[in-house]
């Protein structure tokens, strides 16, 4: 006599948009205490001074934080049909050079946005001082 294998819940098929905002293996939890154990480790290691483990937990803590939900709306918008009104095209995806050379282009407003923006993510240096040049 056999046992009665549970049978697994369908579920209605999801479509392809709802599947690229949920994915699960594009998530990764790491606890701030597990972050913290493993700097302090390679702080008691050598392997990086206590301030570069400050500031290596800061920048992570910052950009988990950021980054998601900048993420999370650019799907959304896509998703929707919204217009996106961020004033640079798929701007994660240029280079310093390619950022540079769309700035001239924009408004002062929205040169604002980029540069609020760019110091909030990538923080490139090359590209803060090029929109610090044309908002002077």
């Amino acid at each position: 006599m056999s046992a009665a294998m549970p049978q697994a819940k369908k579920t209605p098929p999801e479509d392809e948009s709802s599947r690229s905002v949920l994915n699960p293996l594009d998530v990764m939890v790491i606890t701030r205490e597990r972050l913290q154990d493993t700097l302090d480790d390679a702080v008691r290691r050598g392997r990086m001074t206590r301030d570069d483990a400050t500031d290596l937990l800061a920048e992570i803590v910052r950009r988990a934080i950021s980054a998601p939900t900048d993420r999370v709306m650019r799907e959304v918008r896509r998703v929707t049909g919204a217009a996106d009104v961020f004033p640079i095209d798929e701007y994660d995806e240029l280079t310093a050079a390619q950022i540079v050379s769309r700035l001239g282009e924009l408004p002062v407003g929205e040169l604002r946005r980029v540069r609020d923006y760019e110091r909030r993510n990538a923080n490139r240096k090359t590209v803060l001082a090029a929109l610090d040049a044309k908002l002077a």
